[in-house]
């Protein structure tokens, strides 16, 4: 054991967890830190233009690899910069940690120069958080935050370390393994339950599955395939479990919810049994529980959070486990009993799918000489040949991207769910592209969602990363409009897009390539360009696209999944 500083012991630990990058922004707290990232080659630090941005690059690496994100912030205005960041990526459960610099031990409580309380400020949006106060305790606290992130239901964790701490010195030992008795998730699922839930499943004659972000963050989308095909029974992916199954296929029904496909929100409100699998029956994809529980079912819901089971809804068989472990168990247990389920009942419920399909509910009418979000969407997955990374902020471009870009792999869509933060899709394709770099990321965008983090095209250049920026600009904060025509008698109360910049010049500047498409004849021919003959550069493509256009289909808020709107002329 030899002795180091505080800050080498940070380093040293991040080696040890095999953390490639880092993202962060100095400031006087963390310079003790800085100072030892600079004496090694290993951890390869990313500077970002803002703090937010860190923690973002850092959940979007964390997307798309399945490994732990991690992000480095200063005392005070560095650390609440980032709690957006750590917000977002709590509500989608994306495993982060996040150090944060703080004013010396004894200054604490003093109102001293950038202090705040980082523990404190944090709590509710954190999956755990640490306030470090003794140097010989900071190893097995990083251990236990990258342990504490990447076990179970995912999250953000925060070690707050004081800058007194990061220059102490002490014998460093980094522990192999870490046991915390109040915190051992369940990873096995009680095989009574699994027995029961395919004794439904088998009997069902209107069977559903509803998969969720859960698949993906446990890697269960290969045992999630299996058996959903092994069954033939029709399947939904969440917005955050897009990938999950293979959107290309004929079982997959769509996305659910209040922006998903008939087919999909008619066979989860009619299903006789419905099988949740790391999903949370959240208001965006349920709608009014109420309403969802009006119609009798039966409802297994997998999930290794026993929290989230029958938060919303009742359910009838809980499972508490980890993903592909329960579906790995169920896969077997079939495969014994050589059981199927009936194949004429099941024919029954497909035809009546099928009739739900024949509304062609993602269709949209072209208009001449405009173009229509919807249309570069189908091209851009033409283009990249379903094969990118696709990035989104948030608004009705992200709802897009959704709907018309045909995921079949898992961690290839990255976007905010749960919080719903405008400003992530530059960042999380710039983490992307850092931990995937024969990839090719595309970021789809809006022009009010892209200014909130556009100084990161600074960061892109800096690194030379080869982002797609596919901006859907109609000049309105797309979905408030969408939501002000609709609901609030088309008062367009401060949701135009005044005074935007020449998005063109604006990526020149920073030293990228500008495309401005304005004709749809000009859209492939621009997406071909920018990933093909400018595949190793960041390309802008400043998409002028029809302002009225509204994402369809979309059901009102506090209404039920049968409720709705198909068409803009409704």
């Amino acid at each position: 054991m030899t002795m180091m500083t505080g800050a080498e012991i940070v380093i040293r630990c991040l080696q040890e967890e095999k953390v490639e990058y880092v993202f962060g922004y100095p400031g006087g707290a963390v310079l003790h830190m800085y100072d030892a990232l600079f004496k090694q080659d290993q951890v390869k630090h990313i500077l970002v233009r803002h703090e937010q941005a860190a923690v973002h690059a850092a959940d979007g690496l964390a997307r798309s690899t399945h490994k732990v994100g991690v992000a480095l912030v200063t005392s005070g205005p560095g650390a609440t910069n980032a709690v957006t960041g750590i917000a977002t990526a709590y509500m989608d459960s994306i495993p982060l940690v996040v150090i944060a610099g703080q004013v010396p031990t004894e200054y604490i409580g003093q109102d001293a120069f950038q202090e705040c309380d980082t523990v404190g400020i944090t709590r509710p949006c954190v999956k755990h958080n640490f306030l470090v106060k003794d140097v010989h305790d900071l190893a097995v606290t990083i251990k236990k935050a990258f342990f504490i992130a990447n076990s179970g239901r995912p999250g953000p964790v925060v070690i707050d370390i004081p800058k007194d701490i990061t220059a102490a010195k002490c014998k460093f030992e980094y522990p192999e393994t870490i046991q915390l008795r109040s915190y051992n998730p369940v990873v096995k699922g009680h095989l009574g339950q699994i027995k029961k839930a395919l004794h439904l499943l088998l009997e069902a004659k209107r069977p559903m599955v509803y998969s969720g972000g859960g698949v993906i963050l446990s890697n269960g989308a290969e045992q999630l395939t299996k058996l959903v095909r092994r069954l033939g029974f029709p399947i939904t992916n969440t917005l955050m479990g897009l990938g999950a199954y293979p959107a290309s296929d004929p079982q997959f029904l769509g996305m659910p919810g209040m922006h998903g496909t008939v087919e999909a929100n008619l066979a989860m409100q009619n299903c006789d049994v419905l099988l949740a699998i790391g999903a949370r029956f959240d208001d965006r994809v349920i709608g009014n529980p109420a309403n969802f529980s009006s119609i009798p079912r039966k409802i297994i819901h997998i999930d290794i959070d026993p929290s989230s089971i029958s938060k919303r809804v009742k359910v009838d068989v809980p499972i508490v486990g980890n993903v592909p472990d329960v579906l790995d168990e169920m896969s077997k247990l079939l495969d014994a009993g050589n059981a199927t389920p009936d194949g004429e009942v099941l024919a029954g419920w497909w035809k009546q799918i099928d009739e739900w399909r024949a509304k062609q509910c993602m269709k949209y009418r072209m208009k001449k000489g405009v173009i229509m979000p919807q249309y570069v969407i189908e091209k851009l997955y033409e283009v990249t040949k379903g094969q990118a990374i696709v990035t989104s902020d948030v608004g009705q471009h992200q709802m897009w991207a959704a709907q018309y870009y045909k995921f079949d792999q898992p961690r290839r869509w990255l976007n905010s769910g749960g919080l719903g933060t405008m400003g992530v899709g530059l960042p999380y394709a710039m983490g992307a592209a850092l931990a995937n770099p024969e990839m090719q990321v595309a970021c789809v965008t809006g022009e009010g969602s892209i200014q909130m983090c556009i100084q990161e095209l600074s960061t892109a250049k800096q690194f030379r990363l080869p982002i797609k920026i596919i901006n859907l600009n109609n000049r309105y904060l797309g979905m408030v409009r969408q939501w002000q025509e609709m609901f609030y008698g088309s008062r367009y109360s401060e949701s135009y897009m005044d005074s935007l910049p020449d998005f063109v010049k604006l990526a020149e500047a920073y030293g990228h390539v500008g495309i401005r498409v304005e004709r749809p004849e000009d859209v492939e021919g621009a997406l071909k360009k920018a990933f093909i003959d400018h595949k190793d550069d960041l390309v802008f493509i400043d998409f002028i696209t029809d302002q009225k256009a509204n994402v369809f289909p979309m059901v009102a808020a506090g209404k039920g999944l049968a409720d709705m709107l198909l068409t803009e002329d409704l």
